[in-house]
């Protein structure tokens, strides 16, 4: 596929890296020659110094073949206008990132008047990623299949777990939990397992389960992970993503309070946040955390422009409370450090993004046999949860599971079918209609006969 992406900042970087890795035909395109060679010189991608809303740049760059521009400059105003240009000038679908929160509230009216294919704002996708751990804070990270009818959980064994020890063949008959199917493994940071029945849990392995809601949290409970829904909620930072976050946290009666240190976001965030606590002051200020009763706190929420910040305060709200914690973390260069301390859920809002509009471009290769409704990668893109959407002629459908070549480190994680959650057995067949999670490392896939070996 032939796609131009304008912008080089920390998600245009993101996406390049991404895309490229798919073997897709890439463009870039920013001001800053700097940015541009710092792409060139370590991803196999052809830059262009420029600007991206130039009608001549664009046709510089492909736009004519292309099939899709992604642009995600700084600015909101340029990136509307490139893609407007690009719809001009050829035939490509055009994604555009947003970011102020007066034109998301005109989000639908932006796409169909200006001819987008997708809109996607960081920040608020970041937001609803942090909301959904506070809702169920048992996991450290919940993604959604099935139109939010099936959860992929993730969680961290402890070192007295009843899982510690415990072989996967065992894991259903022990804990009575036939309804919860375990996906992923991630061990030392380093490597992503799927695993089979000789498999045996360890102390500190993230976990990825495929669940309903009832049913993850009865299998918490009896893991001894079971958390009610946090009651309140401090957050440190007062940007944008915590401005998403406190209204979805305020819409589900969460009491939120909001530290931060620029007097001017403060009256900002208090007139359209009324019913939050908006406090202005230093949030690594010990004194001011404890007049704030973080000892006390359900939830905290680190989410200041500097990553040595929200780390620091995520390490000591951890310390000295039992609150459900959050981290953001904006550069990716350490996670294999960062995932390896005491943070709580980590959050990175590049990454998510890029979720988001790799599952789009998947999603624009859907073939005869299925489409590609869902996209989540697992640390740092060792592994990856997909959900196919199988229409009728797919090759996979009406043949018992035990009976197809699925290939190595591939798992049929789930089927949903008729309001049903199906944990297969090797005599289940997926059928025409069925929603199905796939959980595979090693392959980037776009089509559910991929599972298959060649």
């Amino acid at each position: 596929m032939n796609i131009i992406i304008v912008g080089c900042g920390k998600v245009g970087c993101t996406l390049v890296e991404a895309l490229s890795s798919e073997n897709h035909n890439i463009v870039v395109i920013d001001s800053r020659p700097e940015k541009v060679s710092a792409l060139t010189d370590t991803v196999d991608v052809m830059g262009i110094v420029g600007n991206g809303v130039s009608h001549t740049t664009l046709k510089q760059a492909g736009i004519e073949t292309a099939d899709l521009l992604i642009a995600v400059t700084g600015s909101d105003e340029e990136n509307l206008l490139c893609c407007v240009i690009a719809k001009k000038s050829g035939h490509c679908q055009t994604i555009a990132r947003i970011r102020n929160p007066i034109y998301n509230e005109e989000k639908d009216f932006l796409q169909k008047e200006f001819g987008l294919s997708m809109i996607i704002n960081p920040e608020l996708t970041a937001a609803n990623e942090i909301s959904k751990v506070f809702q169920f804070p048992s996991a450290i990270r919940v993604d959604t299949f099935a139109k939010g009818r099936v959860e992929l959980l993730h969680f961290k064994i402890g070192n007295n777990s009843p899982l510690c020890g415990l072989k996967l063949s065992k894991f259903h008959a022990t804990l009575h939990c036939n309804d919860i199917l375990v996906c992923t493994i991630a061990r030392n940071s380093e490597e992503v397992i799927i695993p089979n029945g000789d498999f045996e849990f360890a102390a500190n392995d993230i976990v990825s389960i495929v669940a309903k809601r009832r049913d993850a949290i009865d299998f918490f409970r009896k893991i001894g992970l079971e958390k009610n829904r946090v009651s309140n909620t401090i957050i440190a930072g007062g940007g944008k993503i915590s401005y998403y976050l406190a209204k979805s946290l305020l819409m589900s009666g969460i009491k939120t309070t909001i530290i931060e240190i620029n007097q001017q976001r403060c009256e900002f965030l208090s007139e359209q946040l009324p019913k939050a606590t908006i406090l202005c002051g230093d949030a690594t200020d010990k004194e001011l955390l404890s007049e704030e009763c973080i000892e006390k706190a359900a939830g905290f929420a680190a989410l200041t422009d500097l990553d040595e910040e929200n780390i620091l305060l995520s390490l000591y709200a951890n310390g000295i409370s039992s609150a459900k914690t959050v981290t953001k973390v904006n550069r990716i260069n350490f996670t294999s450090v960062i995932n390896k301390l005491d943070l709580g859920s980590i959050i990175y809002p590049r990454v998510i993004t890029a979720e988001y509009i790799i599952k789009y471009v998947r999603s624009m290769n859907n073939s005869l046999n299925s489409n590609v409704e869902a996209l989540y990668k697992l640390e740092d893109g060792k592994a990856e949860v997909l959900e196919f959407l199988l229409k009728e002629n797919s090759a996979v459908c009406n043949i018992p599971l035990q009976n197809l070549k699925i290939r190595k480190n591939t798992l049929i994680c789930c089927i949903y079918r008729n309001h049903q959650v199906i944990v297969p057995s090797g005599q289940d067949c997926m059928m025409p209609g069925d929603s199905v999670m796939i959980a595979t490392s090693g392959y980037n896939i776009s089509d559910i006969k991929e599972i298959l070996e060649d």
